[in-house]
């Protein structure tokens, strides 16, 4: 009989935001498997550590962070081979990741690879969107809003059309794209209904009017909120 693969959202930074039926998974498996950068210490293995035994057998997934490479197919067919040969021998394995496993989670390059040879069970996590709206105090959208979740990478006349048609919006992976981003919503009389985050719910978190962020030092983990009433309920 095989193992039991699981996909763990582990939420947005804060260790304490986990659900609790990934805490029991977390505790349970023999082996957990995460993604890291090329080099360096995985931020979503900081994330579970509190809630650690030490005694499991951890799969370290590699990931190049270029974005011409991303997804890095090579790497994720590595990954399935070595989370396979887990749950062949009777294993469960929790594969964790920020967020939400199927909110631009890497978990789902994994899951489409085993989904049909695996028992797979994805357990959700709160999103960097809803942990943006709490730290902020900016709920996201109400009534009939039509809520529009917006990539930072985009073109400038993409991310204009966006907003224009959007009554709110989250802009994600913000990063290096910030400056563009800003000179966007500033064309669109939209910069007075923005509220930036960076890291929410981390230690390191910090909340800023857009006219005080540094374009040169943010982080891919920055957040915008945009709603049009200025207050969702408004």
């Amino acid at each position: 009989m095989t193992g039991t693969l699981y996909g763990i959202g582990a939420g947005p930074g804060d260790p304490d935001l986990i659900t609790l039926k990934s805490l029991k998974v977390l505790q349970s498996v023999p082996v957990l498997a995460y993604p890291a950068p090329d080099d360096g210490d995985s931020l979503v293995r900081a994330i579970v550590d509190p809630h650690l035994s030490g005694q499991q057998e951890e799969v370290v997934i590699r990931i190049p962070m270029v974005v011409d490479r991303f997804p890095a197919q090579d790497v994720y067919d590595k990954a399935v081979a070595d989370i396979g040969a887990h749950l062949q021998a009777g294993r469960d394995v929790a594969f964790v990741c920020e967020g939400d496993p199927f909110f631009y989670g890497s978990f789902m390059f994994l899951f489409g690879r085993m989904a049909e040879q695996y028992p797979v069970e994805v357990i959700p996590g709160v999103s960097s969107l809803t942990a943006a709206a709490a730290v902020l105090g900016a709920p996201l959208a109400a009534r009939n809003d039509i809520l529009t979740v917006i990539p930072a990478p985009l073109d400038d006349a993409s991310l204009s059309r966006r907003l224009a048609d959007a009554d709110a919006a989250v802009i994600i992976k913000v990063g290096r794209h910030f400056a563009r981003v800003r000179a966007v919503l500033n064309d669109l009389g939209l910069d007075h209904c923005a509220r930036y985050v960076e890291r929410a719910t981390m230690s390191q978190q910090k909340v800023l009017p857009l006219s005080d962020v540094d374009d040169t030092n943010v982080p891919y983990f920055s957040i915008i909120l945009v709603h049009k009433r200025g207050a969702a309920w408004q």
